[in-house]
């Protein structure tokens, strides 16, 4: 089963464009938009595990030139 997530991402001031742009070249990652709001990002990733998914949020996303903050919200079934 594939672990799934959201993650909200923080820009810089003028960032937000560039940011999604990057992050949306990243392997695991299926969605990534610039929006208006207190988010400057919403990412939508994929990986095999939790484990996977830090790893990808931690050295991947949060490593993209930009951001200031992020916030990973998993995808649950209930």
């Amino acid at each position: 089963m594939v672990v799934q997530a959201y993650i909200l991402v923080q820009t810089e001031v003028g960032k937000a464009a560039q940011v999604a742009r990057e992050i949306a070249e990243i392997k695991g990652v299926t969605l990534a938009e610039d929006v208006t709001g207190p988010y400057d990002v919403i990412v939508r990733a994929e990986a095999r595990n939790m484990d996977e998914l830090a790893k990808l949020v931690v050295s991947k996303v949060q490593g993209v030139a930009g951001i200031t903050r992020t916030l990973t919200c998993p995808v649950v079934h209930l």
